[in-house]
Formats: structure tokens, sequence, C-alpha cells
């Protein structure tokens, strides 16, 4: 069954780091995924910034999901994350967030923050099961008034 599988879906994405070359697709995919997307522009000054470190998700040549951090002294802060739509749900996040973290660690952040809507209970659930915990809440910190929750993770 896993032979039929991988056959029908292809092999799974690869994970590497992202570079300024990826803008154009990094700002489609955040566009696709948030009311307020990220400008191709904007994104390419966020993979230039020597304290951004940026990871992708990628399906042959094709983009599938991205996540992008910015590293002060020994903590992290996750600016994003994103899936592509046709490929949620299917177990992509989790290795994508994992892959991510240690390469936070290899570079010295010692904990790892990050926002997130309290009701995007996809979301909420993959960063709890990668071991985040509450580090504090955020009235109405998102454009529509959601409130958002801000989690941590150590990683030492």
């Amino acid at each position: 069954m896993t032979i039929v599988w991988r056959f029908l879906t292809g092999a799974p994405p690869s994970l590497s780091a992202a570079g300024p070359r990826d803008a154009p697709a990094i700002a489609r995919l955040h566009g696709q995924s948030f009311g307020r997307g990220w400008g191709e522009d904007e994104v390419y000054r966020l993979l230039i910034d020597r304290a951004v470190i940026a990871h992708r998700a990628m399906s042959r040549r094709t983009l599938v999901g991205f996540i992008m951090s910015r590293l002060a002294a020994d903590e992290a802060e996750i600016l994003s994350v994103a899936i592509a739509p046709a490929r949620r749900g299917r177990g992509l996040s989790r290795p994508l967030l994992d892959h991510h973290l240690r390469s936070l660690a290899g570079l010295g952040a010692r904990a790892v923050f990050l926002e997130v809507d309290e009701h995007n209970a996809p979301a909420c659930r993959l960063y709890e099961g990668a071991g985040f915990h509450q580090a504090g809440r955020r009235q109405g910190y998102y454009a529509d008034g959601a409130t958002a929750l801000v989690l941590r993770r150590d990683l030492v």
C-alpha cells in the first residue's frame, strides 16, 4: 500500500533553506494563506536579512510550504508558517517545523516564540504537539480583533 500511496501522491516534499530567489513563490503562498499577505519585495527583504532563517518544502519544483523566523541573541520568533491549501492536513507542517527548530537550535537559539490566532485549531494543535506552551495572550492582536496566543518552546 505504501508504494501505491507514493505513486499516487509523489515523493514527500524536500526540506531545504529558502533564499531570495524564493521570494515570489513565498509571497504568493503567503497571500493565499493570510488576509494580508506579504508582498514580494517584503519577502525579499526578509530573506536577505542575516537574522532571518527560512526553510521551504518543495514538491518537485513547486513550493508547498515555508517557515520563517528571526533570530535575536539566543531567542527566535517564528514570523510565518504556511502550507499550500491543497497540501494542508497531510502532515507536512510538522516535519517542516521540526526541521526549522533543529536549525534554530544549531544556530544558538535557546527559546522560540510565536503568535497564533486562538481560533486557529490546526495551528494550535501543531504547536502544542511540538512542545510549545502558552506564555501570554494579546487581545485584539489581529486586524479582525481576534486574540493571539503567545507561545514559547525552549530548545535546550
